[in-house]
């Protein structure tokens, strides 16, 4: 066991955590460069990597090359420069041109931050996107709006991991799905509102691990059923009525959002794990995978550990966001081979302490290079004098013990609270502060009071809502509604949202359990499980036998 230089808490180092270590090390110049051991528990490491991740905070600013105006994630006082895509992705300028030596005499971090101040960003990642200026790590989005790591979603608003849905607004982790709203962890579901871990249902609210239900309100646990309220057959007129009753109206759905917590509350046992086509995994929402040790919401992977909301990774440790990886650890936002400790890196080879690097091979502490082979601080090397270099500086950041260790937090482009680390883990200012991250206090004088009262029912609503400014109910925080989301909820009937979009998204993902595994017996038959589900949690816990048999 070892101490967490962070938070104090002791973890393991399993022996196929040493023998990983070992096997991911590189080799330079003949010499095998030996990653140590992990300083900080699995928790404090990914919130470390998370904090490098901002999703949804948008800023509007200047490109820092020809003062167009652009939407970024850099807030305008940024130390960053900050180019927009076309620019950054141009021939007009060349990262190497802003290569440096290494200084033996000073430590490996406080060069690179200096390095990544000089080279130029992408204001944000929105790739072929059509008419969805405001997503980000995205790819191939139509006519959406703030919709972040999501791909080939067309007429989509505020989702996260959202991929492949149409017409769909308010959703964590939904796939194939259409004309859904505040749904988690649904797939092929159409016409779904306010549901979570549900398989090809339709036409039906309210609904929690579900399969294959139609006209259905209030119901759990329940497969291939029509017609059912709070799990109980009815006729199709009550049902139209029961729908007819909360139609459009705020104050009825609110009603109606109580009545399904309580009614959640009746049926308190849970499957310890959710896996689907696994094999020796160990953690909690993984699909078609092999020994995969502590994974949230990984899929098609194997042979790895530590590891979070990625697809296709294989012999991966300490790695989060990634899409068809292999022999990587401790990076985030990845796609490539042989990736250590690297943040945004595509379609590369081999490289060691790059940040934002593409279609690159066997570099070391580069930042924003495209192409580009055997470069150490952006300044170009033959192949030997590449090897024998990063042994030397490899040497160094041993004798300072930053080798084997992610980026610091305190140099992350972001304020805590501005990343994916706050949503998992959130944290109070003085609290970030104490471990080393920045904190960003919202300017509530910058607030504006809400001028206009929004009607309950949104067949009351006329088209000049969208002109006004909002202000959220949580948190003063002004939001606004824009035409095509107005359009939605009319076509759903569905009230107007009362909350900002970052309020929503906050307690959509805290509906969702931790990544924290706890050991727990099967409250029926006494077998020892690790599930999320904390011990002082009130649900009782079966593991996936006496679950198939009892629900």
């Amino acid at each position: 066991m070892k101490k967490c230089k962070q938070c104090e808490i002791d973890f393991e180092i399993r022996d196929q955590d040493i023998v990983f270590y070992d096997k991911i090390s590189p080799i330079f110049d003949g010499q095998k460069c030996l990653i140590p051991e992990p300083k900080l528990c699995p928790k404090c490491r990914e919130q470390r990597r998370l904090a490098y991740r901002n999703e949804r905070t948008l800023y509007k600013r200047k490109s820092s090359l020809s003062n167009k105006d652009i939407i970024s994630v850099f807030s305008p006082d940024s130390k960053y420069k900050i180019y927009t895509s076309e620019e950054w992705w141009s021939d007009f300028w060349d990262p190497l041109a802003m290569g440096r030596d290494f200084d033996f005499s000073r430590g490996f971090f406080d060069q690179f931050y200096e390095l990544e101040l000089e080279v130029p960003r992408p204001p944000l990642i929105n790739n072929k996107a059509e008419n969805s200026d405001f997503c980000n790590f995205a790819d191939g989005n139509k006519n959406s709006y703030l919709v972040t790591s999501a791909n080939w979603n067309q007429d989509c608003y505020y989702g996260f991991l959202m991929v492949k849905c149409r017409n769909s607004a308010d959703c964590i982790w939904c796939t194939d799905c259409e004309l859904v709203y505040e749904c988690l962890d649904c797939i092929n579901c159409y016409n779904l509102k306010y549901s979570q871990y549900c398989e090809n249902c339709s036409e039906s609210a309210f609904l929690y691990n579900c399969k294959g239900l139609t006209n259905c309100m209030f119901c759990i646990n329940l497969n291939n059923k029509k017609y059912c309220i709070f799990n109980k057959e009815h006729t199709k007129e009550d049902y139209e009525k029961a729908v007819k009753y909360m139609h459009g109206s705020y104050a009825k759905y609110q009603e109606m959002i109580q009545k399904f917590a309580d009614f959640k509350r009746a049926f308190p046992i849970r499957k310890a794990n959710n896996f689907i086509g696994c094999q020796d995994c160990v953690g909690d929402n993984i699909f078609h995978s092999k020994n995969v040790y502590m994974g949230f919401d990984i899929y098609n992977s194997k042979d790895s550990a530590y590891l979070h909301d990625g697809l296709k990774g294989s012999d991966c440790y300490d790695v989060c966001f990634f899409d068809g990886v292999e022999l990587c650890y401790e990076s985030t936002s990845l796609i490539g081979y042989g990736y250590r400790f690297t943040n945004f890196c595509r379609d590369s080879y081999n490289l060691f302490y790059c940040d934002n690097c593409h279609s690159c091979k066997n570099c070391f502490g580069c930042v924003g290079l495209r192409r580009k082979e055997f470069c150490v601080f952006n300044k170009q090397y033959s192949e030997p004098e590449y090897n024998a270099l990063v042994v030397r500086i490899i040497k160094k950041m041993e004798e300072t013990g930053e080798f084997g260790e992610f980026f610091p937090a305190k140099y992350s482009p972001f304020a805590y609270n501005e990343t994916l680390a706050h949503d998992y883990y959130p944290l109070k200012k003085d609290q970030a502060v104490v471990q080393g991250f920045r904190y960003v206090e919202p300017k509530k004088s910058d607030y504006m009071p809400q001028k206009v009262v929004l009607l309950d029912n949104i067949n009351e609503v006329s088209d000049s809502i969208c002109n006004e400014l909002l202000a959220c109910s949580v948190t003063g925080k002004n939001y606004k509604i824009i035409p095509q989301e107005l359009s939605f909820y009319k076509k759903l009937g569905l009230p107007l949202p009362r909350k900002c979009f970052d309020q929503r998204n906050f307690e959509r993902v805290a509906l969702r359990n931790s990544h924290m595994l706890y050991d727990r017996k099967c409250d029926k038959c006494g077998a020892l499980v690790k599930t999320t589900y904390a011990r002082n949690r009130p649900p009782k816990i079966y593991c996936e036998k006496c679950y198939l048999g009892t629900v």
